[in-house]
């Protein structure tokens, strides 16, 4: 049998300046989301949509959420495989399109992780990884675009 996994948040609109929506540049697209026992996060819309571009919005945190998973599936795989990873940093991108009607959505995204191993041995491996961690990370399975990889794998000691 399939084991299920519940996920709750609370989110909160904090953007009301006075008057509510009663106009559209008459309040503001801030918010908080919240979890039991975490820091609250701030939100807003993306600056484009007259958001705070001090806080996350939820773009950001779409492309956040693909390369934490794919991080984590990632290392999981490593240590089963005895790769020693030692670093792992990503800078991944998404593009998002608006459409005449105002809505838009994800075009894809690309993660760009640069992953440091204990031994030059363990390069190959390590970089051979990836696209199996695309294939089990939750988040990716779940999005209707492609998210690509450009990863980079070095040795300790090694130059980039």
């Amino acid at each position: 049998m399939a084991r299920t996994h519940h996920y709750a948040v609370e989110l909160t609109w904090t953007g009301n300046t006075g008057t509510g929506t009663s106009g559209y540049r008459d309040f503001s697209r801030d918010h908080e989301l919240a979890a039991p026992g975490k820091p609250t996060l701030p939100g807003s819309s993306d600056p484009a949509f007259r958001g705070d571009p001090s806080r996350y919005n939820p773009e950001e945190l779409l492309v956040g959420a693909l390369a934490q998973c794919h991080m984590l599936w990632f290392l999981h795989l490593a240590a089963s495989a005895g790769v020693v990873v030692t670093g792992y940093t990503d800078r991944p991108e998404g593009t998002m399109a608006e459409g005449a009607d105002g809505g838009g959505e994800f075009t894809g995204v690309v993660l760009r992780p640069a992953v440091t191993v204990a031994e030059p041995a363990m390069v190959d491996a390590a970089a051979g990884l990836h696209e199996r961690a695309n294939e089990l990370c939750f988040i990716a399975r779940s999005v209707n675009f492609p998210v690509r990889h450009e990863p980079s794998t070095h040795a300790v000691g090694s130059t980039v």
